[in-house]
């Protein structure tokens, strides 16, 4: 199961395990992107299930569930990353943290933080009654290091840490070890959602860019499928051992001081 994955980092992702050989069900409010997503994924129908469902709401995601066992019978891997952020919750380059929309905040809040915490709750209830699974949430590098302007989302993130290494320990000790929960925290990826805060319309960086690129040793963006082996790795029995860890997958940029 991928909520989020109709977006560049889910497409990729969902791509990715389908090559590992998994079954993707995909997770959406919007069935024209569910349409899109199984187009640009090809492969084989019946290895894609398309889900309508909303992130924040508990009954839109028992209705999937439901027809997620009526399809497939189990569920083995929960990747929470649907996500995102509102201009409100963002402090613009002329604008002070007293510009703060908390109506913004919340909703960055309750899409990014609930949004991860109600799908654990519906599918990883799936996960426990099968008896094994693995849940990968979606960090950022703003949950752990001050980043400019993204106040709202910077807090959701930090709040997916948390939650990540509290629900690994309460399936570790309860569920006899077999349900395992981390997290992957991508460095700086471009997508729709930041194309135009992180490049020009000529493609050249702006000047947050160059301020990102000044901070990444590898001195690049990176590219979606970079992420597909940390994926892969979580989600397999090569990482049993591994449970509560967030996963930089960043270029270096969590490494460096910046001197």
């Amino acid at each position: 199961m991928l909520t989020g994955g109709t977006g560049a980092l889910g497409t990729a992702m969902a791509r990715g395990l389908l090559q590992a050989g998994a079954r993707v069900a995909l997770l959406s409010r919007n069935p024209e992107n569910l349409t899109s997503a199984r187009e640009e994924l090809g492969g084989d129908p019946d290895n894609v299930l398309l889900l309508k469902g909303d992130v924040t709401d508990a009954e839109s995601l028992r209705d999937a569930a439901t027809e997620l066992k009526e399809k497939w019978q189990k569920l083995d891997i929960l990747v929470n990353a649907a996500g995102g952020n509102r201009p409100g919750a963002t402090i613009g380059p002329d604008q002070t943290f007293f510009d703060l929309k908390m109506e913004d905040f919340a909703g960055v809040s309750k899409l990014n933080l609930d949004g991860t915490v109600i799908p654990s709750l519906i599918f990883g209830k799936m996960l426990t009654d099968h008896g094994s699974g693995s849940i990968i949430n979606i960090s950022s590098m703003a949950a752990d290091r001050a980043i400019t302007r993204v106040v709202g989302y910077s807090a959701a993130k930090a709040g997916i840490d948390n939650f990540t290494r509290w629900l690994s320990v309460e399936m570790a000790r309860k569920y006899g070890g077999k349900v395992r929960v981390n997290a992957i925290a991508p460095g700086f990826f471009i997508g729709e959602q930041n194309r135009r805060l992180l490049l020009n319309e000529d493609e050249s960086l702006t000047d947050r860019g160059k301020t990102i690129i000044a901070n990444t040793p590898m001195n690049r963006f990176g590219e979606a499928e970079e992420l597909i082996s940390t994926l892969i790795y979580l989600c397999a029995d090569a990482s049993s051992f591994v449970t509560g860890i967030v996963v930089p997958v960043d270029g270096g940029f969590s490494a460096f001081s910046g001197v």
